[in-house]
């Protein structure tokens, strides 16, 4: 899945956010406390279910222009990526891409694409969601 948005809030807003977040999750599953500048390379496990976890290696970060993850599970590769560009002081352009193989054999694969299928457009719905509730959330910040 690729996207691309103008979102209407500062670049640096938007990868704070993101930042944030990810440490966040670093915490959660690791009990590790980081800085921005120990996450790139950083790898940690990351348990979904009992049944289910994933390795998450966080390869790009750029501050205020990339942030890239991988996730890796028995069944297949997950890479994440956000590029932002800026477009002035208070906006930016978002490319967001999504790229996922499987490891499995046949039947994985094609259970892979037709789910891809079927969950892309609510995906983006989403996706789209959060953008907006992260501009709802700067706007009222700079209102208070």
């Amino acid at each position: 899945m690729e996207l691309a948005m103008k979102v209407n809030v500062p670049t640096e807003f938007f990868y704070d956010t993101i930042i944030r977040s990810v440490l966040a999750d670093v915490k959660q599953h690791t009990n590790d406390e980081l800085t921005p500048k120990e996450l790139p390379g950083y790898e940690y496990e990351k348990v979904f279910s009992k049944q289910a976890s994933a390795k998450v290696k966080i390869k790009t970060l750029k501050e205020n222009e990339c942030y890239e993850y991988q996730t890796i599970s028995n069944k297949n590769d997950f890479t994440v990526a956000y590029v932002m560009q800026p477009i002035d002081e208070t906006s930016f352009k978002l490319m967001y891409s999504e790229a996922m193989s499987s490891r499995g054999g046949y039947m994985q694969k094609l259970n892979d694409a037709f789910v891809g299928v079927v969950w892309s457009f609510l995906k983006k719905k989403k996706f789209k969601e959060m953008l907006r509730e992260i501009e709802s959330t700067y706007n009222k910040a700079q209102q208070a």
